[in-house]
């Protein structure tokens, strides 16, 4: 077997295993997220006429509501309450410390291209290509703390249930 085709099977391997149903799970939900809240960002900003900074806030918290639970329930497996503190605050803080750091990136950008006097097409481009790469940042940092810190199973403890890999996806016994 090949490096390559070694390496293949070892991706494949992970995708159709627990992880890689989580990554997958937690990737929809976060399509998801970005829909409701572009969707919202776009009527709040558009026919409402509110700023940006407050639409996309309002944006954000919107789209945190159905974020948190597709995440916890579909791509973790939680069910039973959600708990304050260890879950619901912190999702929530993870959920605008996003908003400030791509709000933060943009403005930078935005300030930069204006100086270095950036055609208008180039100057959106940049601003476009740095809100997704924050995005994309945090989004790989996001996927760590929920799998590690955030909705982490411990054993037997009332509320938590395993990630079952349904049988059309997981690997034969042997790849």
């Amino acid at each position: 077997m090949t490096r390559v085709a070694a390496s293949i099977a070892q991706v494949s391997e992970y995708l159709h295993g627990p992880e890689g149903v989580k990554m997958f799970r937690y990737s929809m939900a976060s399509v998801v997220a970005l829909i409701t809240s572009v969707v919202c960002l776009a009527i709040l900003n558009g026919p409402l006429a509110m700023s940006a900074v407050v639409a996309s806030t309002l944006a954000t918290a919107v789209a945190t509501v159905p974020s948190y639970y597709l995440n916890r329930r579909w791509a973790w497996g939680k069910d039973g309450r959600s708990h304050f503190w260890k879950e619901v605050v912190p999702f929530w803080a993870l959920a605008f410390m996003g908003w400030a750091l791509s709000t933060y990136s943009v403005r930078l950008m935005e300030a930069y291209a204006k100086h270095h006097q950036f055609t208008h097409v180039l100057r959106t481009a940049s601003v476009t290509f740095v809100y997704i790469a924050a995005f994309g940042v945090l989004w790989v940092g996001k996927f760590v703390i929920f799998n590690k810190v955030l909705f982490v199973h411990h054993g037997d403890r009332k509320g938590g249930r395993r990630v079952e890999v349904p049988a059309e996806i997981a690997p034969e016994p042997g790849l």
